[in-house]
């Protein structure tokens, strides 16, 4: 499966030339400095191409639709207070993800209610879960023939990792960032994630296998 999802990942690649995404990466990185410089109306362009990244983000980080656009609101009035502060040489999306990943915690912490799995049940995004369904073994007939299931599993054992883990892991194997670059979000060394990553891949395995070792005995 994880070849499958290269091949789909190479494909789609190969669809934008890279000439159009220099051109946006340029045009982006013009509306930055405008933005900076006080122009609402490029701050306005910088949320509209950011918003669906940053609510996608806080929806695996908080596992519900209304929580996470609570999230992005916020993301976005702490982004327009303190966008004069932000210098050329950093990366624009890490500093974002850094904002979104903090405010998150913070709502996570007000608003976690223990035995609320049930919310990951509505949980669904135009990106799915990628890498992390390849958890559960390819191997295992009943998974591979119960494939909304298995998402849905994957989603409830996301929900049962601690809050570093978790958040290590959405940035990692669902944004698709490089160990050291979660790593620079989060403000910790690529060691710490590398050993939280690895935990929560085992965490989530387990998890999915326990649920269906129980439904093989029914």
């Amino acid at each position: 499966m994880s070849n499958k999802v290269a091949e789909i990942s190479l494909m789609t690649d190969s669809l934008v030339p890279s000439d159009a995404a220099e051109d946006r990466s340029t045009s982006f990185a013009l509306l930055i400095e405008q933005a900076c410089a006080g122009d609402r109306a490029a701050f306005d362009q910088i949320m509209i191409c950011s918003e669906r990244r940053v609510v996608r983000v806080a929806w695996h980080i908080l596992g519900n639709e209304a929580d996470a656009r609570d999230a992005a609101q916020e993301v976005f009035l702490r982004l327009y207070k303190h966008m004069h502060r932000f210098k050329r040489e950093r990366d624009f999306d890490a500093w974002l993800y850094r904002i979104t990943v903090n405010v998150c915690r913070d709502i996570w912490r007000k608003r976690r209610k223990p035995g609320g799995s049930d919310q990951w049940a509505s949980l669904e995004t135009e990106r799915e879960l990628g890498s992390l369904e390849t958890l559960v073994s390819a191997d295992d007939a009943e998974a591979a023939t119960l494939l909304t299931q298995k998402r849905l599993m994957v989603r409830r054992a996301l929900e049962t990792l601690p809050e570093k883990e978790r958040v290590a892991i959405v940035l990692r194997d669902l944004e698709g960032f490089s160990t050291e670059e979660v790593a620079s979000i989060l403000g910790t060394r690529p060691a710490t994630v590398r050993s939280q990553i690895s935990m929560a891949r085992q965490k989530i395995k387990l998890y999915c296998d326990r649920i269906l070792r129980g439904r093989g005995r029914r």
